[in-house]
């Protein structure tokens, strides 16, 4: 019993492949959509603010690859092989390691998400209310990164 809950950590390895395919799948999505927006760009099909508004989608897709990147990389190094050569920046050494990266990533999305808003918006009280939620969002997500921390020395 004892050695297959051992092994039965490798059933991660299916969530963590199933991350890496979809950041792959989503990394051509993202370059597909750079690229239509600098085609249409240059043809001068479109005006100017609605390339920055594509090329902002695009970074958001390519984001969202980088969030499923980590999740990926995470959950292998966490639960199947810890010695993955990975940069020192993405190193996971814990679950907390995982959702301070994750919860990075997000606050980038959400970001990019705003100033898309921004650039593309028509009511400014709706901007601004949009604003406003994705800065709640950003201050929530703070609160529960500092709320749930493991750590209480320096170096967490």
């Amino acid at each position: 019993m004892r050695r297959l809950i051992e092994y039965s950590r490798y059933i991660v390895v299916l969530p963590a492949l199933g991350s890496i395919v979809g950041a792959v799948v989503l990394v051509v999505i993202g370059l597909l959509e750079v690229g239509t927006a600098v085609v249409e760009l240059v043809r001068l099909d479109v005006p100017l603010k609605s390339s920055i508004v594509s090329v902002l989608a695009a970074v958001d897709t390519l984001l969202l690859a980088t969030v499923l990147l980590v999740i990926g990389y995470g959950l292998y190094e966490l639960f199947v092989d810890e010695s993955v050569q990975l940069p020192p920046w993405l190193r996971i050494a814990s679950l907390d390691d995982l959702k301070g990266k994750l919860i990075g990533v997000v606050v980038a999305v959400i970001a990019v998400v705003f100033l898309g808003e921004l650039v593309e918006g028509k009511d400014a009280e709706a901007t601004m209310m949009f604003g406003l939620g994705a800065g709640a969002l950003i201050l929530a997500l703070a609160a529960f990164a500092f709320a749930t921390r493991s750590g209480k020395g320096p170096d967490h």
